[in-house]
């Protein structure tokens, strides 16, 4: 626990990661990846529990209200925690100000949900629903009185204090859900799971990081902080319609069938994209935003942690589509062969996404949010375009059509969108895009070897074999590749921060 000896100004201050920002990222970027997978380990393992001492039922009602709060999150923290993140200069008496905001949006939303759930019990036929919704809310009220406190920790580069609190707080939702399903508590065992987590959290929050806001006043130059974390909602918001419609559409036109295909295919798609693109993207904005000032040396940052990132992405995504049905047969069932086909179609998107992605990065750290704003409207109508053309031909069509306009048209649109201005040029995104489309090549052909000779009947022991064939054929061609051994080689020499000394948390 830090202590209080400078004034509430030592939680804002960052001139001393200067000392060691590589380090720090570096080290960040470990500790949270540990923190991402042990989450997502309480989380597939409770499910896999509740999904035994719970029914369909259960899940169904809490999923009614989990619609709405979903749609409602977009505006719980009006992107104001990324503020506080990214500005090079902000004051005690600024972030007391937007923590006072986020705590009256957190208040208002929770009103704005309970007021909405006798509506939901009646549009639903389901007088849970009510109760559902109106404990929920609560959530909102708590999570709002967080959202600067884990703000400024990001921005301080605590991420093993980020770290601890996230999967503390994780635990104790899970454990709390596990206890009432085992006790017979039914869709509320669900419930206890998202506020006990929220309630949890605030608590260990506030007690390991001992800033405190001042008492509401006015501060100076909030208009421009406001501005910044309003074409982030704006995005936020944009984005969200354009990636939920194609459920929409295919719901509407194909049925339930091809929906539930659809959605298993995406969603077990993301699983390990959100394991790597998370951690990375959590230390790689306070980072390049500490470095804004200083273009070189933010270009050479960015360039470095996207070489890395697409080193992994892209190979996974080769492996991926090309064992396409035996991830989907290994973790989905035999029931779901028609999934595996979608699957792969998606899998191409990984090559857009996984560069596409870290453009935020840029928008974010340079302070060009309106322009990433005015950005959420042309990939949005591009992505809605992609479904329109594939509709005709069910979740297939849109899957392919969606993917190929991702790679051929929005993320080349994107690239020199961003690349525009700033110390990032369109041109450099394509220079560091090789090394990992190169690694891609390799490890897809190692794995189209070991499909055309493989003598296995089981999904799960070739998809096991396919994971380490894959990564040797990468590295083989990695190696031989110039530029390909220049990125693992400064892969190797970031990886020894690791074993370095000095705290992150300074």
């Amino acid at each position: 626990m830090s202590s209080n000896d400078g004034g509430p100004e030592q939680f804002i201050e960052t001139d001393h990661l200067e000392e060691d920002l590589e380090g720090r990222t570096v080290r960040g970027g470990a500790i949270t990846s540990v923190a991402q997978a042990l989450k997502s380990l309480l989380m597939v393992g409770s499910t896999v529990v509740l999904a035994r001492l719970l029914t369909p039922e259960d899940f169904g009602l809490v999923a009614m209200v989990t619609a709405v709060t979903g749609f409602l999150s977009m505006f719980k923290d009006m992107g104001l925690a990324m503020v506080t993140v990214q500005r090079e200069e902000i004051t005690h008496r600024q972030v007391s100000a937007l923590f006072w905001i986020n705590a009256a949006l957190g208040l208002a939303i929770t009103l704005v949900l309970a007021g909405l759930s006798w509506g939901l019990a009646w549009f639903y036929g389901q007088p849970e629903v009510m109760w559902i919704a109106i404990v929920l809310a609560l959530s909102f009220m708590v999570d709002g009185l967080t959202v600067q406190h884990e703000a400024l920790m990001r921005r301080q580069m605590r991420y093993r204090a980020l770290a601890v609190v996230e999967v503390i707080s994780v635990a104790a939702g899970v454990a709390a859900a596990l206890i009432l399903a085992w006790q017979g508590f039914g869709f509320w065992a669900l419930v206890a799971n998202l506020v006990v987590f929220s309630a949890v959290n605030l608590v260990i929050v506030w007690l390991v990081f001992p800033w405190r806001p001042a008492m509401p006043a006015k501060a100076e130059e909030m208009w421009e902080l406001l501005r910044f974390g309003a074409n982030l909602t704006g995005f936020s918001f944009v984005n969200y319609f354009a990636r939920n419609l194609d459920d929409v559409l295919i719901g509407r036109f194909h049925g339930a069938n091809e929906l539930g295909l659809y959605q298993k295919a995406y969603e077990i798609l993301m699983v390990p994209i959100t394991q790597i693109n998370r951690p990375a993207s959590r230390v790689a904005i306070p980072a390049l935003s500490r470095l804004v000032g200083e273009p070189e040396r933010y270009r050479k940052a960015y360039m470095r942690i996207l070489e890395k990132l697409l080193l992994v992405t892209m190979p996974l995504g080769a492996l991926l589509i090309l064992s396409a049905d035996w991830v989907v047969l290994t973790i989905l069932g035999d029931q779901w062969t028609a999934a595996a086909v979608i699957f792969a179609a998606l899998g191409v998107s990984i090559f857009a996404q996984a560069i596409g992605n870290t453009t935020g990065w840029l928008f974010i750290s340079q302070d060009r949010t309106d322009e990433m704003f005015r950005w959420g409207f042309i990939g949005a109508a591009t992505a809605i375009a992609s479904f329109v053309i594939g509709l005709p031909w069910g979740a297939f069509g849109v899957a392919v059509a969606y993917s190929a306009v991702g790679v051929m048209v929005r993320t080349p649109w994107l690239l020199w969108f961003v690349g525009r201005k700033g110390p990032v040029r369109t041109l450099d995104f394509y220079r560091a895009v090789w090394p990992g489309f190169v690694a891609a090549v390799g490890a897809g052909a190692a794995v189209a070897g070991f499909r055309w000779v493989t003598i296995f009947d089981v999904s799960v022991v070739n998809l096991v074999f396919s994971i380490p064939i894959a990564v040797g054929g990468a590295l083989v061609v990695t190696v031989v590749y110039p530029r390909g051994r220049e990125v693992l080689a400064d892969g190797i020499y970031l990886m020894r921060h690791l074993r370095g000394s000095g705290d992150e948390e300074g």
